[in-house]
């Protein structure tokens, strides 16, 4: 067996090519180009690459974009002013608000101030529920980038029992709800979980998305499971052990190269399905 690599680069430049040509039908329509605004707060380097890298994507798909930076002694309340603001701009079609932010900042207060409409990275509690209870809503993007990804590569998720590790509200919770809605049977597991080792070898479906490198071991694995690493560390590796996976595994997301594309692209895209809502008021 040889391993079907899950390629999240080439499916989202593939993809762009699309974005950017419904950005100009759009556009020629009358309406304004669509605009996402991104929020840094403080000085990580790494988070401000990964800002740029979504501003990048902007400009190739003909986006506009408004960059935000506060330092990093910015309060709750200075950031939910400028969250409002954005809010109450109709040139503004989006509204990333960058994680994580400095500790003295309620980041969920400021994430659930974002409105509905302009959630395009899908991280407020209401897009949550409406996105669970399957109701319209703007998916967390990079869940959302996985989901794009699975259907892309014609994986088969109803009846599979998928298993997520790691329950974080913008990556984990919302992956799990996004499988059990496309009839997979799900099991979370987290840093509580007793045999975690046993679990992940009934996966057909696995996603790492605990955010430590190489906590989950290729040995647990089974053979012909699809495998889907959403975590990035230093010196490009993921949250999953790949020694020997290509082999084994029926389907592998690259580190990097995989998910991370197409959580960009999936931002990207939802931004102009929101700008499409916004003209069509």
């Amino acid at each position: 067996m040889s391993a079907l690599m899950l390629d999240g680069k080439a499916l989202a430049v593939s993809r762009e090519a699309m974005l950017k040509a419904s950005v100009e039908e759009l556009v020629a329509a009358g309406a304004n180009q669509p605009v996402l605004a991104t929020i840094l707060v403080g000085d990580d380097p790494s988070s401000a690459t990964y800002v740029q890298m979504k501003i990048n994507a902007c400009g190739r798909v003909g986006m506009g974009s408004r960059s935000i930076h506060l330092g990093s002694d910015t309060t709750t309340e200075e950031l939910l002013a400028t969250i409002d603001g954005l809010n109450n701009d109709p040139d503004v079609h989006g509204i990333l608000l960058q994680h994580p932010v400095p500790s003295q900042i309620d980041e969920r207060a400021c994430f659930d101030a974002i409105a509905i409409e302009k959630d395009v990275d899908g991280v407020t509690t209401q897009g949550f529920g409406r996105m669970a209870m399957e109701e319209p809503a703007y998916g967390s993007a990079t869940p959302a980038g996985i989901m794009t990804l699975l259907q892309h590569y014609d994986i088969e998720l109803e009846g599979k029992h998928a298993v997520v590790v790691g329950r974080s509200p913008i990556l984990g919770k919302p992956m799990a709800a996004m499988l059990l809605n496309a009839n997979a049977t799900v099991t979370i597991c987290h840093s509580r979980t007793q045999n975690l080792e046993a679990l992940i070898g009934q996966a057909d479906i696995l996603v790492g998305a605990v955010g430590k490198p190489e906590l989950i071991k290729a040995e647990w694995i089974k053979d012909g499971a699809v495998v889907v690493d959403a975590g990035y560390h230093a010196g490009g590796i993921g949250d999953i052990e790949k020694d020997g996976l290509e082999s084994r595994a029926a389907a592998l997301t690259p580190v990097p190269g995989g998910v991370g594309p197409m959580t960009i692209n999936a931002l990207i895209s939802q931004t102009l399905e929101s700008a499409k809502a916004s003209h069509n008021q």
